[in-house]
């Protein structure tokens, strides 16, 4: 009974990952190819700052390769996210504000819906309800508002609607619902993702117009939220604050495998060993391991509270930024807290 349970848990592990950068990785592992993939198109420029990656998947082949749907995604990487560098931080906001705009291309008299998602008990996956803290919301001000201010800013709402473990209530359901009732033009969706690499945790905002499937990093996959449940486009950001330590140990196991490969002579009977091992038997050796907590555990650094509350200021002060096109960065700071 406990060799078929392992059997089954083996076969079930793949690295989990919500970066479509590192779908692509993986995709070209597969591949063992650094050729680009059919129906992917790839974009990358570096600054001193950061690293902006765009990949692009053009049609379904792409997407069945990649795993995930057609549309844009946008990464931007700097291990200065994870820094308290406020120079830095407000370059990235203007950044991020810009592909926010440049993803969703809003008219001035559009309603938006920010929702933060995640668990706000949980520090690691409270960067959205964090981010819902700091947005500038206007709807209820549409009436009030002077000419000369109406005009600078546009009509937002926000929601952090909690977890199924906290409600009782399936997320999507709740957000649906407000959505039918405010009717918006777009629905931006902010989540804790999983990364695959330890390296891009808490340093890596990846933004998307497919929408999002809160939970999905993490095994624990609810209702999508994108245009074809939500009737409305979204656009979802989000940070990898977690890695899956199945993961974890399996590309620690890979970067071990080939350094020893690379310290051995050829020929002899270890480097043969270290060559013929497969998929099958890291599989087993990370099921060993692991075992009783194989796929239920997860991994973030130490630091992450002060981390996770720095990241929630830089996206939520994009978005304000993307959102409000009359409000500077001096008026957010003195309108949010």
């Amino acid at each position: 009974m406990k060799d078929e349970k392992e059997k089954n848990i083996q076969w079930n592990f793949s690295p989990r990952t919500d970066l479509a950068i590192e779908a692509r990785e993986m995709a070209q592992q597969e591949k063992k190819s650094s050729d680009e993939i059919d129906g992917v198109k790839v974009e990358t420029k570096q600054t001193d700052i950061y690293q902006i990656t765009h990949v692009q998947i053009l049609n379904e082949t792409g997407s069945q390769t990649m795993g995930k749907p057609i549309g844009n995604y946008i990464t931007i990487e700097s291990e200065l996210l994870k820094e308290n560098d406020i120079t830095s931080h407000e370059e990235m906001m203007k950044i991020v504000a810009q592909h926010i705009n440049s993803l969703t291309k809003l008219e001035a008299k559009s309603t938006i819906l920010v929702v933060g998602l995640g668990n706000w008990n949980i520090t690691p996956d409270a960067l959205g309800p964090k981010v819902i803290d700091k947005i500038l919301v206007t709807r209820h001000l549409e009436n009030v508002l002077p000419e000369e201010i109406e005009k600078s800013v546009r009509s937002v709402a926000a929601i952090s609607p909690g977890v199924m473990g906290i409600t009782g209530i399936e997320t999507g359901e709740i957000i649906k619902g407000v959505v039918e009732k405010l009717q918006p033009n777009l629905v931006i969706a902010i989540d804790a993702l999983a990364a695959r690499k330890f390296s891009r945790i808490n340093s890596t905002i990846q933004m998307s117009d497919t929408g999002v499937a809160p939970g999905a990093g993490v095994g624990n996959k609810r209702m999508t939220l994108n245009k074809q449940t939500l009737g409305v486009p979204v656009l979802a950001l989000g940070v990898p604050t977690v890695v899956d330590a199945a993961t974890l140990i399996n590309d620690t196991m890979d970067r071990m495998l080939e350094e020893m490969i690379s310290q051995t002579n050829q020929g002899t009977a270890f480097y043969e060993m270290l060559h013929s091992m497969d998929t099958e038997e890291k599989y087993r050796l990370i099921v060993e391991i692991l075992t009783p907590y194989v796929g239920n555990m997860f991994v973030t650094p130490k630091e992450v509270d002060a981390v996770v509350d720095r990241l929630a200021n830089i996206i939520a002060n994009a978005i304000n930024i993307a959102l409000h096109p009359g409000i500077t960065m001096e008026d957010i700071n003195r309108f949010t807290y």
